[in-house]
C-alpha cells in the first residue's frame, strides 16, 4: 500500500471513530456534573419521623430526598420531642425495610447511625439485637475484644443497610466524671495513644463491613464539666492538648471527623463553639492535614438552639467550613419544614456572596469522595 493510501485509510477509520457513539463512551468517560441544589443537598443529614415511607405519613423526607436532594439521614430509635420510643426502630427486619425503601429514592444515600455500644446504642438488645459493650470495658478487657465488638457491629450495620456509623468516639477520658463522656463509658483510655488505636481498629472493622466511620467530638469532650445536649459547656479551662492526639495523620478518604459544640479557648479565643468555629475547623484541616468530611454534631442541641437562630446556626456552620451538617429534626420540637428552611439560608448565603458555589461544590465533593 502506498503512503498515501495508508494515510487515507488511517484518517478515514479515525473518522469513523469520531462518527461512532458507541466508540466515544467506550474512549471517554465524561464526569458527572451535579447541580447546585444536588451539591446543597448532599451538604445535609437529616432526621425524620416513621419507621416505614408513606407519603401520607411522612412526606417531608420522600420530599427531601426527591426535590432537594439529600445525601444523608440518621436514625434514631428515641423521638425526643414526644418522649416516645420507636421513631424510626422497630427490629431488624422492619429496620432493613426502612433502609431498602430510603434507597429507593436515592441508591447512594449515606445511612447513618449512632452505635457505639453500651449507653449510646440505637440497636438495642430491646429490639433484638446483639449486646455491643461500652468503649470503656471493651478497651480494658485488649484489642481483640475491641476488634470483636466493632466488627459485630460492622456485620449488624451492614445486614440491615446502614453505611455510617457515628463511632467511634476519639475522646480521651481527662475527666471521669463528665455526664456525657467518661461518666458513661464513652471512652477508650484516659491514655491517647489507647484511644487512637482502638480507633483505628472500629475504622478498620466498619470498613471491612462497607460502614464509613466517624471520630468524635473534635478537638475533645473528654474533659467537659457539662452536657452540650442542655446547654454551652466550655472546656478552656479543663482541656489538654493530648486530647487532639487520636486525630493526627487520619486517611481522608473512607471517614469522617466530627466537631463538638464545645468552646474552646484556647484553640478559639472568640468563644465560639467548635462546631461554629472557622479557627478550630482550620486547625483541624491545615495543622491536623484532615482532608476528609468535616461533620458537625447536631445542631438541635441545647448548646446550639439557646443561642442562636435555626437560620444563624446553618450559617455559621458553613461558613466555619463543615462540609456536612447534622440536623437531626429531634430536638425540642419536629419540623416538617426544615429542610426547605436550610436551603433557602445557603441559597441566600450564595446570593449574598457570602459563600461561592465553588465552597458548596469542595463540600459535597468530600462528601461523594467517600470510599467504603
Amino acid at each position: 500500500m502506498s503512503t498515501l493510501l495508508f494515510f487515507a485509510a488511517l484518517l478515514g477509520l479515525f473518522s469513523c471513530n469520531q462518527n461512532n457513539p458507541s466508540n466515544q463512551d467506550t474512549l471517554v468517560q465524561e464526569e458527572h456534573i451535579y447541580t447546585l441544589d444536588e451539591d446543597i443537598g448532599m451538604m445535609l443529614l437529616v432526621g425524620f419521623r416513621g419507621t416505614e415511607l408513606e407519603y401520607s405519613k411522612n412526606p417531608e423526607i420522600i420530599n427531601a430526598l426527591r426535590e432537594y436532594h439529600v445525601g444523608s439521614v440518621i436514625l434514631f430509635d428515641y423521638d425526643v420531642p414526644t418522649g416516645t420510643r420507636g421513631r424510626n426502630i422497630k427490629n431488624a427486619g422492619q429496620l432493613k425495610r426502612l433502609c431498602k425503601q430510603l434507597r429507593s429514592f436515592k441508591p447512594d444515600l449515606l445511612i447513618g447511625i449512632d452505635q457505639e455500644g453500651g449507653y449510646v446504642s440505637r440497636l438495642s438488645t430491646g429490639y433484638g439485637f446483639p449486646r455491643i459493650l461500652s468503649a470503656q470495658k471493651s478497651a480494658a478487657m485488649g484489642n481483640d475484644t475491641v476488634r470483636h465488638y466493632a466488627a459485630l457491629t460492622g456485620q449488624m450495620l451492614e445486614e440491615i443497610g446502614i453505611n455510617l456509623d457515628f463511632a467511634p468516639v476519639a475522646d480521651v477520658n481527662v475527666n471521669p466524671r463528665c455526664p456525657v463522656i467518661g461518666g458513661i463509658e464513652r471512652s477508650f483510655s484516659s491514655d491517647p495513644a489507647v484511644v487512637r488505636r482502638c480507633c483505628m481498629i472500629w475504622s478498620e472493622e466498619l470498613l471491612n463491613h462497607h460502614v464509613v466511620s466517624c471520630w468524635k467530638h473534635f478537638p475533645g469532650h473528654g474533659s467537659a464539666k457539662g452536657d452540650t445536649h442542655k446547654g454551652l459547656v466550655d472546656v478552656t479551662d479543663t482541656w489538654q492538648p493530648c486530647e487532639l492526639d487520636p486525630y493526627r495523620n487520619l486517611p481522608s478518604s473512607n471517614m469522617m471527623v466530627m466537631t463538638a459544640h464545645v468552646i474552646n479557648r484556647q484553640l478559639d479565643p472568640s468563644g465560639l463553639p467548635a462546631s461554629l468555629s472557622p479557627q478550630i475547623t482550620s486547625y483541624l484541616r491545615d495543622t491536623l492535614d484532615f482532608q476528609g468530611v468535616i461533620v458537625t454534631d447536631d445542631l438541635a442541641m441545647g448548646a446550639i438552639v439557646s443561642q442562636y437562630s435555626f437560620e444563624n446556626a446553618i450559617r455559621m456552620a458553613v461558613m466555619a467550613g463543615a462540609d456536612l451538617l447534622c440536623l437531626s429534626n429531634n430536638g425540642g420540637s419536629y419540623d416538617i419544614n426544615m429542610v426547605p428552611r436550610a436551603v433557602k439560608v445557603i441559597k441566600q448565603m450564595i446570593a449574598d456572596g457570602d459563600i461561592t458555589g465553588e465552597r458548596i461544590r469542595q463540600s459535597a465533593k468530600r462528601i461523594r469522595n467517600i470510599t467504603f
